[in-house]
Formats: structure tokens, C-alpha cells, sequence
């Protein structure tokens, strides 16, 4: 399978995009139903209800009960499935190209007419999750983290939705969300496999009708906020290790930086051989998990560095990373290891382009957000063009040690009180309790 995307876009009457690669050597087709709307375009008061309607889309639609979706899917031998993020919600499957006329059928009934079924069970199931969650400190630090930069802005809250807003959620509300919110200007329609562009807009203009008025708007966002003064939070919980984000304020999605910012993400510890996962884990066995990450949105982003581990290493792992942040600010880094980095961003990329499910969820995923959809070959250009002194200046603007934010999970403040002092070095960057 070739790695050059080649696609094609449509605009559909009344509202509504179709994006499609054909890939005729397969027998497969990935089809997402990407719908403009996620956490960040929800109010205060009904935090998590995206989340909620992608649960409820799976218990019935207008034509199709739960069991019968359930059968259906399982008789083609498909995967289907969904997610929620900050900026969008997605219904996604992978079947083969001869069950594709029923798979949207089906798909399109559930986004469109979803029936609104077993809300209270569901909603049920969705505390559950939300309590799985929080069990999971690896995971709820990062979202910690977010909500420390982010603050009151919707960018800021969980996805998932918190236990008292979503036992208040009611049948008129979720029906109203969905009709402000699931409409044609705000979904895109993606597939990637052995399927034509006209096939997927005549489908689209047969199953699509009732998603909303021509003239509805796509879902509204706030701006991004202002950056943040540093802040260190902590989170008082019984667990075995203490769990550390550490991070700010990033690059949104169409950025120019946005390439030196992966790079520099590669080398500082998204990989195996970057700095900290050596510093930390190989040369010194401080902690098992360590690695930083870059989530870029449509008009923001964040950077963050996580590590979990006992209590006598957190502050000598904090000043590893801080180390080594001001290592990549003054001394920048060296051509053999900018050319590792750059290898590896390539090399990830293409090989992430091998199953019709990533090339559709790359397409839905930009489309929907109003991203640039870049060639293979223009991304590889443009990973080639990163210099030692971008990495650089990108490490000063956004992982300077005295610009960042903290946030842990722990059993007691204190061992946190003194990572926070070495992260801080000259500034004073006190810990306030959390939760």
C-alpha cells in the first residue's frame, strides 16, 4: 500500500462534507461519521453530555433497536465503535467493501435518529466509567494537568463529564444538544478502502436527512484563554507512586512550529532513546514510566511531561527533567540526534498510514476540525526542514522550567512541596491542595 494519500472531497447539498480515499486493492472500507462537537463546545452545567450521547447512539435508532446493531455488525465480522474528544465525536467501522450500503445505513440512523433508549442504564454505565477513570491515576493526572492550564475554559474540563452533572442530564437535554449540535454543517462523513467518492455521497444524500437545517450553524467555541501564571496542585489520594504532569500552553493544529514542536517532543522523551526515558528509567531505574506528548487543538495546544514513581525519587526525577529542559533551551541539541528524531517522526507516519481505518480517521479528523490535510510527502518536507535552532527555540518558548505548571497524585503533599522547589529554582512556585 502506497503512503501517499490521494483523496477526494465533496461538499453535499443542504450541508455536510464526504471525504474519500479509494484504495482498490483492498477488500476493506473504514467509514467515520465525525461530528463537529465535543467537551469543548459544551456549557458548564452540561460537562460530559457528548460523551453521553456517543454511549446512548449504540442503544437503538430509529430503525434499529441495540440488539439489532449489535447482530448486524457482528454478522458482517466488523469492528464498530466510537470516541469523544475535546473537538469532535466520531462513530467509526471497518467491514468488507460488499456490506458498505448497510453499514452506513446503519451507521447514518444511529448519528442522525438515535432514539434516546435506556438513558438510565447508560447513564449508569457512564458513572462507572467515570469511576474506572479516576481509579486510573496515570491517566487522571494528565487530565489534571489540562485543567490546571486551561482553567475555567471548557478546553479545561474532563471529557468524560463529572457524576452530578450527568445524573442530571435528562431526556429534553440530551434531545436538544443533539439536534443544536449533530446537524449537516457540522459532519463529515470519511472513508478510506474500496470505495468511490460517488458511492459515499449517494449514500450520504439518501441516509442524511433530518441532521439539522441547512443554514444551522457548527458547533461555537470559545476563544482560547489567556496563558496561565505557573501553578502547582496537588491531589491528596491513597496510591503506590506518586503521578506527576508537568506542562503549559502549546501550538495549535495548522501552527508552522508545529513540526519542530513533534521533533523536539521525539527527542525530549517520546521515544525510547529520547533523554528522559535514558536519563530517567536506563541509566538510573528511577521510575518505570516517563514520556512527554504535544496535543494541538484548533487554535491552542498543550505540552506536558509525565512520570510515576515512589516517593523518594519524585524530586531527583523532577530535577532530571528540568535538567534536561534547560539543557535543550541553552545547548541545544546535536545533528545526530536531530536526524534520529527526524527518522523517527517519518518512519512513524508512514507505517501509521498501512490500514484504511488510520488514513480515514486522518482525513475525518482534519476535516472536521477545519485542519490542513497535508500530502505524506509535504509532511515528510516539511519534518526534513526542522533545523537544530527551531527545536531550540520552540524548547524556550514552551518547556522553559519557569513558565510551566505542575499537578501530582499522591498520598502526601510534602514530597510534592519539594519537587515543585526544584522545578521552580528561583521563582516560588508554592503547592496548593487539589480536589
Amino acid at each position: 500500500m502506497t503512503p501517499i494519500q490521494k483523496y477526494k472531497l465533496q461538499q453535499l447539498d443542504g450541508g455536510g462534507r464526504v471525504i474519500c480515499e479509494q484504495l482498490p486493492a483492498v477488500r476493506s472500507v473504514s467509514l467515520g461519521f465525525w461530528i463537529g462537537s465535543g467537551s469543548r463546545h459544551e456549557r458548564p452545567d452540561e460537562n460530559g453530555i457528548s460523551h453521553f450521547i456517543e454511549h446512548l447512539l449504540f442503544k437503538g435508532s430509529a430503525r434499529f433497536g441495540a440488539v439489532d446493531i449489535a447482530r448486524i455488525f457482528d454478522s458482517f465480522g466488523a469492528d464498530i465503535n466510537a470516541a469523544t474528544a475535546r473537538e469532535y465525536t466520531v462513530v467509526h467501522a471497518r467491514f468488507l467493501d460488499a456490506h458498505l450500503e448497510e453499514a452506513f445505513e446503519v451507521m447514518a440512523d444511529m448519528v442522525v435518529r438515535p432514539a434516546f433508549a435506556e438513558i438510565d442504564q447508560e447513564r449508569e454505565v457512564v458513572v462507572e466509567e467515570i469511576a474506572m477513570y479516576e481509579d486510573s491515576p496515570a491517566d487522571l493526572v494528565a487530565d489534571y494537568l489540562v485543567q490546571a492550564v486551561f482553567g475555567d475554559h471548557p478546553l479545561g474540563k474532563s471529557v468524560l463529564g463529572t457524576v452530578p452533572v450527568i445524573a442530571g442530564i435528562d431526556e429534553p437535554r440530551l434531545r436538544r444538544y443533539h439536534a443544536e449540535h449533530y446537524t449537516r454543517p457540522n459532519l463529515v462523513v470519511a472513508a478510506a478502502g474500496n470505495v468511490e467518492l460517488e458511492q459515499l455521497a449517494e449514500l450520504a444524500a439518501r441516509h442524511l436527512d433530518g441532521a439539522g437545517a441547512d443554514d444551522a450553524a457548527p458547533g461555537d467555541r470559545e476563544p482560547p484563554p489567556a496563558e496561565p501564571a505557573p501553578r502547582a496542585c496537588f491531589y491528596e489520594k491513597d496510591t503506590q507512586q506518586y503521578h506527576v504532569c508537568i506542562g503549559g500552553p502549546g501550538l495549535p493544529r495548522g501552527a508552522a512550529d508545529k513540526f519542530a514542536l513533534s521533533i523536539l517532543d521525539a527527542l525530549l522523551g517520546s521515544t525510547v532513546s529520547s533523554r528522559l526515558f535514558q536519563e530517567v528509567r536506563e541509566k538510573r531505574g528511577l521510575a518505570y514510566s516517563i514520556y512527554s506528548y504535544a496535543s494541538f487543538y484548533a487554535d491552542t495546544g498543550l505540552v506536558g511531561i509525565y512520570f510515576g514513581c515512589r516517593s523518594e525519587s519524585v524530586e531527583p526525577v523532577t530535577a532530571i527533567v528540568r535538567e534536561q529542559l534547560q539543557s535543550l533551551m541553552d545547548d541545544g541539541v546535536q545533528a545526530q540526534e536531530l536526524e534520529r528524531a527526524k527518522e523517527s517522526a517519518k518512519g512513524k507516519i508512514v507505517l501509521g498510514m498501512e490500514t484504511t481505518h488510520s488514513r480515514m480517521s486522518r482525513l475525518g479528523k482534519l476535516t472536521v476540525t477545519g485542519s490542513e490535510i497535508l500530502s505524506i510527502d509535504e509532511i515528510i518536507e516539511r519534518i526534513d526542514a526542522v533545523t537544530a535552532e527551531d527545536v531550540a527555540r520552540v524548547a524556550r518558548r514552551f518547556y522553559d522550567p519557569a513558565r510551566l505548571t505542575a499537578v501530582a497524585i499522591g498520598p502526601e503533599m510534602g514530597v510534592f512541596d519539594a519537587a515543585a522547589a526544584e522545578l521552580g529554582g528561583n521563582r516560588n512556585l508554592s503547592v496548593r491542595a487539589c480536589g
